[in-house]
């Protein structure tokens, strides 16, 4: 491995895990530059997490190499996991212990003194707006607030590379907002984030670069905009049914297959049918005749690239 590739916060070649015969992570391959957000991508059993659990040594990968914080993994993960951070999808907070209390001992596990964990306490609250509750229960924390102390404990070893798996799953839009802001400062301050996440306006907003994978394989890498420009035509229209009190409206999915030539390529989707086109001018003039249809026209996004690559079928 050459010298540039050592020193990257996160080297990943020919990753490979099996589980009872099945293949779920098959030669996976990639590396984080630091101080920026990478993105891993996929709909469930994609393999996003058992990726993670084998770069952080917890799950013993069947092939392939992994290099964190420039050590080799599995072999040297305990020392590699000192100089990281970790925001798993469970919370896992001790509800017996205080906010602080939770922070003290976890900061603990990676024999840092007492003095020095109690000293970093008020910065990482108020890092992670808690200012204030030092002293509160974790059951009288609301879903936020435990997240942000998952985010907060998950700095107390003030690491170099932070790890979040999914991490505003389960939050209301507040949030969630709080908590990109938050996850921006890291990466102003220098930090290296690998993300998984479902929500395609999160990777958007905080990945520079990430990977979609499906069944274990990448499907697409890039930075968001350029896999947006790569992958999928620019304008959208999502055209429905617009049902008045008097009459119906035409079959949406027969209008569509019926004007499918405006657009170089259509999806019907329950009682939605979308265009995508690299000119919506002539579509919207044709649905301008059709009083009975609804459209919304809109800039293609992440969201379209992900479900193009894997498809709109529901994962178990």
């Amino acid at each position: 491995m050459s010298s540039s590739f050592a020193s990257l916060p996160l080297v990943v070649d020919g990753l490979r895990k099996s589980y009872a015969g099945t293949e779920v992570v098959a030669g996976l391959s990639f590396s984080v530059a630091p101080g920026t957000c990478f993105g891993l991508l996929g709909p469930n059993g994609a393999g996003k997490t058992t990726t993670l659990r084998c770069c952080l040594g917890l799950t013993a990968p069947d092939g392939g190499s992994i290099r964190l914080a420039g050590l080799p993994v599995p072999a040297d993960a305990a020392e590699a996991r000192r100089r990281v951070g970790v925001v798993a999808q469970a919370d896992a907070l001790d509800p017996d212990f205080t906010v602080a209390e939770n922070l003290l001992v976890y900061g603990r596990y990676f024999g840092l003194p007492e003095a020095t964990i109690r000293a970093r306490i008020p910065e990482l609250l108020d890092f992670a707006g808690l200012a204030g509750k030092a002293d509160a229960r974790v059951p009288a924390l609301s879903g936020g607030m435990k997240r942000r102390l998952t985010l907060a404990r998950a700095l107390v070893n003030d690491p170099d590379i932070v790890f979040l798996d999914e991490p505003t799953t389960g939050l209301d839009p507040q949030a969630r907002h709080l908590i990109w802001e938050r996850l921006k400062a890291l990466l102003a301050r220098g930090k290296t984030i690998v993300l998984t996440t479902h929500f395609m306006d999160e990777a958007e907003r905080l990945c520079s670069r990430l990977m979609v994978i499906d069944h274990g394989r990448t499907v697409a890498e890039g930075a968001p905009r350029e896999l947006i420009r790569r992958e999928i035509e620019p304008a959208v229209v999502e055209v429905f049914a617009e049902f008045a009190e008097t009459g119906e409206a035409p079959a949406v999915a027969d209008w569509a297959r019926a004007h499918e030539n405006l657009a170089e390529r259509i999806e019907i989707v329950g009682e939605t049918a979308f265009f995508y086109c690299c000119d919506a001018n002539p579509l919207q003039a044709a649905l301008a005749d059709e009083p009975g249809l609804a459209y919304v026209h809109r800039a293609a996004n992440l969201e379209d690239v992900f479900l193009k690559l894997t498809g709109r079928d529901l994962r178990d």
